[in-house]
């Protein structure tokens, strides 16, 4: 028997990589509340979650770019106290350069992968302070640390993310609170039909499956890891990225300019 965990919301939850991680939270012992747009595939998952796992899972069809649905993933956020994790999944890409881009359709995804997921975020924060535990799951891309791949625009949604991942882990964790930032690379799933390049024309040695990156990651999860990078051969290459910025940061602001900069 699986110890039950609380209940996870997921975001994005219908396909890809949030069906996978509801298929795998469910079966660790989380009730599951499973937000996205098409609610046909959630009750597809839903049903499947149940046979696989008997654990209870709640379906929310809405559109998080949508100020009134996600208004009311807000209220749930922060009135049910059964929620221990929040898995901020939900998200659109885009691989066209920034001049070839409709500016509609970046600001959706700026609404998509920063509002919604900082709302979010900012929702669920007092609870788990508040009790002392809880986890926020943020699904980045490793196009954060690598912005010249892809859009402009993408890449800087997801290192939103990574930054304010580290932000929450800073201010949050103190209190109890985990934070993992994900930074999965190509993962084969609908994304890419979506954002313009089908997973097809991708090198079949830079793609993985999503269930190879969320075993990865919830690995990561358990041994809290801030940041989880499943492609990533040696931990040592992130560590050293990390030191570096963080030598840097003393002299990130000061009273002169460097000498460089004088004549």
């Amino acid at each position: 028997m699986t110890t039950p965990k609380g209940t996870a919301l997921v975001t994005g939850a219908s396909s890809g990589i949030g069906a996978v991680y509801a298929d795998r939270l469910s079966r660790r012992g989380y009730d599951l509340i499973l937000v996205a747009r098409d609610g046909k595939r959630l009750d597809s998952v839903a049903t499947r979650v149940t046979a696989t796992t008997g654990r209870a899972v709640e379906l929310f069809p809405v559109d998080l770019t949508v100020k009134s649905d996600l208004q009311r993933v807000e209220r749930i956020l922060q009135t049910d106290n059964r929620i221990t994790l929040l898995l901020n999944n939900a998200g659109i890409g885009a691989t066209q350069p920034l001049i070839d881009s409709d500016v509609e359709t970046l600001d959706n995804m700026i609404q998509l992968n920063v509002t919604a997921l900082t709302r979010l975020a900012r929702a669920v924060a007092p609870a788990f302070v508040s009790r002392g535990g809880g986890a926020i799951i943020n699904i980045a891309s490793v196009v954060a640390l690598a912005p010249e791949v892809l859009n402009g625009t993408y890449a800087g949604t997801k290192a939103f993310v990574l930054t304010l991942s580290q932000a929450l882990n800073h201010e949050l964790g103190p209190q109890g609170v985990q934070i993992q930032a994900v930074l999965p690379g190509a993962t084969s799933t609908g994304f890419w039909s979506v954002a313009g390049v089908p997973v097809s024309q991708l090198p079949s040695e830079i793609v993985m499956s999503a269930e190879e990156m969320v075993d990865a990651a919830l690995v990561g999860f358990d041994r809290k890891e801030l940041v989880t990078i499943p492609s990533l051969p040696e931990a040592s290459d992130w560590d050293a990225f990390e030191a570096a910025r963080r030598v840097m940061v003393p002299n990130l602001s000061r009273s002169t300019a460097a000498a460089r900069y004088k004549s």
